[in-house]
């Protein structure tokens, strides 16, 4: 009886440190979620949990840190989520990271399909977005103009400047990496800027763009002008004619004039 326990638990505590690294497993093992709080973008100093959440009961959870075979951390839990635990975490902590799982019934070394790439950045200053217009930074009579702000993170909170005014001009939360600022074409000439940070607390803040200049399209007015100054071009032209014709017609009755009367001259 005693040899049969200790053979059990032999055998437990021969899966329970089986080899770490992942072998590739069959698709029946689906992937998991790994998602960062309070934010997958923070400032030095604060405290991150990483959740890996499973689709099914798992019995072991290991968190992976991108060109590292060896998990970083292990959480021994029956149920589907298990958090670790990053307190006051530094730049150096930031990088990718991703997790899996396994079950007691699963052979030795077999893990989950890790799950998608967590970002974890730790930094005082988001990198500065870039702001262009579309289709261009020159607006037609009539048309309008859209201000794209880029930046390198998804799930961002977007903030659109004009010089001259101290707050700002839109605003807008976005699930991709850049927001659309749609500007009427009448209102849009003058100078703009933008900036982006994280949605929630604690905020972490980006320089603002460079600056970008939209200016309206004055090429209508601009020939315009220029074919009335054709126009006035030609008329000064027919004037300078008809008065040269004039002076010749002139010059000519009065030599006629002198030919036929020569004694009064």
């Amino acid at each position: 009886m005693a040899l049969a326990v200790a053979l059990q638990l032999l055998t437990l505590w021969a899966l329970g440190h089986a080899d770490l690294t992942p072998s590739v497993p069959p698709a029946s093992y689906p992937k998991p979620w790994l998602g960062a709080q309070p934010a997958a973008v923070v400032t030095p100093g604060v405290n991150v949990t990483l959740r890996c959440r499973a689709p099914q009961p798992a019995w072991r959870f290991a968190l992976f840190r991108a060109g590292e075979s060896v998990p970083l951390l292990l959480r021994d839990v029956s149920m589907e989520l298990a958090e670790f635990f990053l307190e006051a975490v530094t730049p150096a902590q930031g990088g990718s990271y991703h997790c899996s799982y396994r079950r007691l019934d699963w052979g030795p070394g077999i893990w989950s399909q890790p799950s998608d790439v967590l970002e974890l950045l730790v930094t005082d200053l988001l990198p500065r977005p870039s702001l262009v217009a579309l289709p261009g930074p020159v607006v037609a009579p009539g048309a309008n103009v859209s201000l794209r702000c880029a930046g390198r993170l998804p799930g961002m909170s977007f903030a659109l400047y004009r010089v001259g005014l101290a707050a700002p001009l839109q605003y807008r939360d976005s699930a991709q990496r850049w927001a659309d600022f749609p500007l009427i074409g009448a209102r849009a000439p003058g100078t703009y800027s933008c900036y982006y940070h994280t949605p929630s607390a604690p905020y972490v803040l980006s320089p603002r763009s460079e600056p970008l200049v939209v200016r309206s399209d004055d090429s209508s007015s601009l020939d315009y002008t220029q074919g009335n100054l054709i126009r006035l071009g030609l008329a000064g032209l027919v004037l300078a004619s008809l008065g040269v014709l004039v002076v010749l017609d002139c010059c000519s009755r009065s030599s006629a004039l002198h030919q036929a009367l020569p004694g009064v001259w």
